[in-house]
């Protein structure tokens, strides 16, 4: 066992759950193996605790290094805020900056509110949108975070039921008396949505949804979920906390020209420091007055100017180009990689966010296996990918080199029935399940 090793065990003493963050468990990637905690990183690239270097072709801090870790425009700019004073009774001009930059990168959004993490950042949307509407229930599709009001869709009528609606997302502690006040709708499917304001048209405060994760919107879904919003007098938000900078500089909604009401933005944003940003139209934001949503570290000075570097340099050198171009080369790869050893691969999501899935019914094994024999060859690797500018064609290759060279011992392994002799310790974790 390694260094890393070796510490998590002590946490998971210490620690409920071992981390804080779900997706960052090492029994999500290869348990009892994943080196767990980093001692530097720098670009794409990562060491561990025994030194041990790996290029990072997994999820780049899930998704917050949208320039790569440590990227020095952006840690510039974060010392100078820390020598200037990161805190005080006064309040930080770089917040009414960053307003204003927002808003030029949204025209239909002018006010802005901040946060430091995606997960509390939707809460505030959706507070704002209750304050609003002075109504409770939310439509909603996909993931959006731990807070009460999203994890009340998996409570039910029969507490032996609750957990079913997303696998993976527990609501013990969520008060049950918020039971019926969050309605799933899936992506794409219109028709579900339809169905939940036939019956809560009169009584929904929001309609929040990303702008897109697993698949592209057909038949213009967008367009007529914000049709149906206007209808009803619904806040429409668009989570942008993944998909945000991924596509353009701004929200991926602003790809498809649909204007909502809110939009969230998180984790691309600031490039690994603390920030979260909510915008919106100023009818609407300026129910926040009518409610009480206050907090000490939303006004430190880091967060905005971490986001202030990210985002200006973002629009200056075009990230988004090549985020989209790095992961379309990825996705390919992935694909033609799996066609030359057999496997029937199912590629999914929008280009700098990717991932792909093994074929059933040994798709949790392969996995498994995938990110043990990438690790020993020096990639931090699992079924997804986020793209990073630090990300270049060499990584790429790099890459794609060793996972042809891996699929190719996984298929042969898999014809002798070797897999599970290969295995150096437990299979990984499923982890939850997406409404998309």
């Amino acid at each position: 066992m390694g260094k890393g090793q070796i510490l998590y065990s002590q946490a998971r003493r210490l620690i409920p759950g071992g981390t804080q963050l779900l997706s960052k468990r090492p029994e999500m990637f290869l348990p009892e193996q994943w080196p767990a905690y980093y001692s530097r990183a720098k670009g794409v690239e990562v060491w561990d605790l025994d030194g041990q270097r790996y290029l990072d072709m997994s999820y780049n801090g899930l998704g917050a290094c949208i320039l790569g870790a440590a990227d020095p425009d952006v840690d510039a700019a974060v010392r100078a805020a820390i020598d200037a004073g990161s805190m005080s009774t006064l309040n930080a001009p770089e917040e009414v900056e960053l307003a204003e930059l927002l808003c030029r990168l949204h025209p239909w959004a002018n006010m802005v509110r901040y946060a430091r993490c995606g997960g509390e950042a939707m809460a505030i949307a959706v507070r704002i949108a209750r304050a609003h509407t002075q109504r409770d229930r939310i439509a909603f599709c996909g993931y959006h975070g731990w807070h009460d009001w999203y994890l009340a869709a998996n409570l039910a009528s029969d507490s032996a039921l609750d957990g079913h609606l997303l696998p993976g997302l527990q609501p013990a502690g969520v008060p049950r008396g918020l039971l019926g006040t969050a309605l799933p709708f899936h992506y794409n499917k219109i028709a579900e949505l339809e169905a939940i304001t036939t019956k809560y048209g009169n009584e929904l405060a929001a309609i929040v949804l990303e702008p897109l994760r697993n698949v592209e919107p057909k038949d213009g879904f967008l367009d007529k979920v914000r049709q149906i919003a206007a209808k009803i007098g619904a806040v429409l938000v668009i989570d942008e906390v993944s998909a945000g900078f991924r596509l353009t500089t701004g929200g991926a909604h602003l790809c498809y020209g649909v204007a909502p009401d809110i939009a969230v933005f998180a984790k691309g944003i600031s490039n690994g420091y603390p920030m979260a940003a909510v915008i919106g139209r100023g009818e609407i934001m300026q129910a926040a007055q009518d409610s009480f949503i206050s907090s000490t570290y939303w006004t430190d000075r880091i967060g905005p100017a971490a986001a202030l570097a990210t985002i200006r340099k973002h629009e200056r050198l075009q990230v988004a180009k090549h985020l989209v171009k790095i992961g379309n080369c990825v996705k390919i790869g992935w694909a033609e990689a799996g066609h030359r050893v057999g496997f029937d691969l199912a590629v999914d999501g929008v280009a700098p966010m990717a991932h792909f899935t093994f074929p059933a019914p040994s798709a949790l094994l392969l996995k498994t296996l995938f990110t043990q024999l990438m690790l020993e060859r020096g990639f931090l690797a699992t079924t997804g990918f986020y793209a990073a500018y630090a990300h270049t064609p060499k990584h790429v290759a790099d890459y794609l080199a060793a996972t042809d060279e891996v699929f190719h011992i996984l298929a042969a392994d898999q014809k002798t029935g070797k897999l599970e002799s290969q295995l150096k310790g437990p299979v990984c974790h499923a982890g939850f399940t997406r409404l998309t």
